[in-house]
């Protein structure tokens, strides 16, 4: 179809996208109740991501499992027009706390979009992908999704995730922080701790010093920088020496440059411990970096076009927030939109006891179904505005060819 007749088509469409909504109702809270009664941590996510797939199969879309390489990845299918939708669906749990990020409502709100959408698909000229994307939490299951090909060809990706009390609902000028995670190793030398302490080289202690030391590294560094450990490893009897200690270490900013920076300074504080207790070090990745989160201000405006119908707060962000997503990198390249979702009440922070209980409440469901309805209205605008589905199929991510395909 041409651009006009797809925007005469879309006439009255978002009045049958939220009857979509209503229609699949029940089964989409049942599925969202379920994720969220049942925690799976990052690539364990073998309930979810079966039952997830299974409800957008019953939808009409073509499923495929295990989408590049991850087996609780999945992309679900429908339309076949030329411009390339991604709703983006979470369902990994934290390790303690189960659901207390609330992505049984990130999985709810793009699924029953999804599901309202597919059967307008070709008369807004779209191909629809709903794309599981596992291990948001620890992993970045989207930073390997997006290097495997499982984002080739998408122009504008969208999903949304819920925060505490007194958030507003508009996304523009909002972000995300740049995270990397690292274990830094130090290898000392055992010996016993009452015959011969002397003749030991104590890891715990560089451990120790190195805690100390990024301590007050945090005085000296911007106010949106954020440096967080524990330690994972330091001993285990109290008559040796440690040999062996680690701590798992994660550095954040607002932009590459300053996260760069930022973990320059940290390094340096396990370098310094290392040589005070005459220990080795070693510091490695222990997940793909974490990109700064941008948002499109199309589709936030649509977006928040439709949570003004909702009576939504959507007065302009007071600040920039805190927090990371994997979103990030699809963000960078794609064309993409992942706004906040105010839970009446909730007025404990994310990650806590607290926001996993309502994250099963009955003012969270309601808000994931309006944030469906937003969804799905929002990707029906930018299909049918004709500049901007222009510049959504220009932006069409093509995935560098690695060398093994050919790159120089």
């Amino acid at each position: 179809m041409e651009p006009n007749d797809i925007a005469l088509a879309s006439q009255g469409v978002k009045a049958a996208l939220a009857n979509g909504v209503g229609h699949w109702r029940e089964r989409v809270h049942t599925l969202a109740r379920g994720i969220h009664a049942n925690p799976e941590l990052s690539f364990e996510e073998v309930r979810s991501a079966g039952e997830i797939a299974a409800l957008l199969a019953d939808g009409g879309f073509a499923v495929e499992r295990g989408t590049s390489g991850l087996p609780t990845a999945f992309t679900a299918t429908a339309g076949s027009g030329p411009l390339v939708v991604a709703l983006c669906v979470e369902y990994d749990a934290l390790p303690g706390v189960g659901h207390a990020c609330g992505h049984n409502l990130i999985a709810g709100a793009s699924v029953a979009a999804a599901l309202a959408l597919a059967p307008h698909a070709d008369e807004l000229g779209i191909t629809l992908k709903a794309i599981g994307t596992p291990a948001e939490e620890h992993g970045g299951g989207k930073a390997l999704m997006l290097a495997g090909g499982a984002f080739d060809a998408v122009g504008l990706a969208l999903m949304v995730h819920p925060v505490q009390d007194g958030v507003t609902y508009n996304p523009a000028g909002t972000s995300a922080q740049a995270v990397g995670r690292y274990r830094a190793i130090f290898t000392g030398k055992a010996a016993h701790a009452a015959a011969a302490p002397h003749q030991g080289v104590n890891a715990a202690d560089a451990a120790v010093l190195s805690q100390v030391a990024i301590g007050l590294l945090r005085q000296q560094i911007p106010g949106d920088h954020r440096v967080a450990l524990y330690v994972a490893e330091a001993g285990h009897v109290t008559n040796i020496i440690p040999e062996r200690a680690v701590v798992e270490f994660e550095c954040r900013a607002f932009t590459l440059p300053e996260y760069e920076a930022l973990l320059v300074r940290v390094r340096r504080c396990f370098e310094g411990a290392a040589l005070a207790t005459g220990t080795t070090l070693e510091i490695e990745p222990t997940e793909p970096l974490y990109e700064p989160l941008r948002q499109d201000d199309d589709l936030a405006a649509h977006w928040t076009a439709a949570m003004d119908v909702f009576g939504k707060d959507t007065s302009p962000a007071a600040g920039l927030g805190g927090g990371s997503t994997d979103m990030g990198n699809i963000s960078q390249v794609i064309p993409s939109l992942h706004p906040w979702l105010s839970i009446p009440g909730a007025n404990v922070p994310i990650h806590s006891h607290g926001f996993a209980a309502l994250a099963d409440t009955p003012e969270a469901y309601t808000v994931m179904f309006e944030a469906a309805v937003a969804l799905a209205w929002t990707v029906a605008d930018a299909a049918t505005t004709p500049a901007q589905r222009d510049r959504f199929l220009r932006a069409a991510y093509q995935r560098p060819a690695t060398e093994e395909e050919g790159a120089p």
